[in-house]
């Protein structure tokens, strides 16, 4: 009965959002820069082109220094690595909560969910800001000042262009990165990233890339982006665009680069928190104890913690308070 009810309500969440656009499904092979024409079928060049990722991947993530960090009040803002169609997505804009204690040397950088509003996310950073926890809440690829005209939702970094939804993601991560060299760079020595949702998937590829992360706060989490956005609520409308051009398998290999699975072992000597949410209808929670599987199998430690609530109700209180001083008390424990 509690699971009807958490599900139904769910549900009604979901449709409160009513401008969520069915794009159509497009390999985005032109986004890869892939120059083997060997390969002419699209589906097949874009699989070698993740093989070969995935036998690399700190060269897929490899971030080169800039010096071009502006700090303006509270708002700092820097070049993304990866330049876009999109002027407006090819700045970084993220937001500085300094902590109670200026002394602190303990930094986060926090990435929001998929479609969080220009304030999502602050409460949050304040309240880790209180603890002695300085907090730089990243603005995702395609969202806030970042989106173009064109759109009302971040539909360019999850979408049915799979070359698209691979490079920008991609990006999101390197945007991380360079935050994390931002902080380093101004003294903070203890750092961590906390992600929510999508941004719980780009922090542990971040925090499986960059060295200088001790502590990740994972917020809902999966093992394959493919199967999040193939069974989820929240993408239903993407999986409409998916339906008839594709199957789960091979997308699963061609977004295998963006997926936390293959990192897991990367993790080790990190501290981790991994948060899922009972009744999730956006990530289910038999894909959540997948990802948890493969740290036990692997023998990595980990704390977790299980809302009793599902993926859009923990934004809701109580459950958000929940939520926060889960992910709070983690960090705050980690790197003060």
């Amino acid at each position: 009965m509690i699971t009807r009810l958490f599900h139904a309500w769910e549900r009604r969440l979901a449709a409160i959002t009513t401008d969520r656009v069915v794009r159509g499904f497009d390999w985005g092979i032109d986004w890869l820069k892939w120059d083997d024409t060997s390969i002419a079928e699209p589906g097949k060049a874009i699989d070698a082109w993740s093989a070969q990722v995935m036998r690399d991947t700190d060269r897929f993530f490899d971030t080169p220094p800039t010096d071009e960090y502006r700090l303006n009040d509270d708002l700092l803002s820097f070049p993304s690595v990866l330049t876009t169609p999109n002027p407006n997505n090819n700045t970084v804009y993220a937001k500085f909560h300094r902590a109670a204690n200026r002394q602190s040397r303990a930094a986060v950088v926090v990435l929001p969910q998929w479609n969080a509003a220009p304030d999502g996310h602050m409460a949050l950073c304040r309240w880790l800001a209180r603890v002695g926890v300085h907090a730089l809440r990243l603005s995702l690829p395609y969202h806030d000042r970042r989106m173009p005209p064109e759109l009302n939702r971040a539909d360019y970094i999850v979408s049915a262009n799979i070359g698209r939804t691979l490079q920008v993601c991609r990006q999101a991560v390197l945007d991380a990165r360079r935050a994390i060299h931002w902080l380093a760079r101004e003294g903070y020595e203890r750092i961590g990233v906390l992600g929510t949702s999508l941004g719980s998937c780009l922090a542990m590829l971040t925090a499986a890339h960059e060295p200088r992360v001790m502590a990740a706060a994972l917020n809902h989490v999966a093992p394959y982006f493919a199967d999040v956005v193939w069974e989820g609520l929240s993408t239903a409308h993407i999986r409409t665009g998916l339906d008839g051009s594709i199957e789960l398998d091979q997308l699963r290999r061609l977004w295998m680069p963006i997926s936390p699975e293959p990192y897991i072992e990367r993790m080790r000597g990190k501290q981790i928190i991994l948060v899922y949410a009972r009744y999730d209808l956006s990530f289910p929670p038999r894909l959540s104890r997948q990802l948890i599987d493969g740290f036990e199998r692997r023998g990595i430690p980990y704390d977790l913690f299980v809302l009793p609530c599902g993926h859009y109700s923990s934004g809701i209180m109580p459950f958000s308070w929940l939520d926060g001083y889960a992910l709070v008390r983690f960090l705050q424990r980690t790197l003060c």
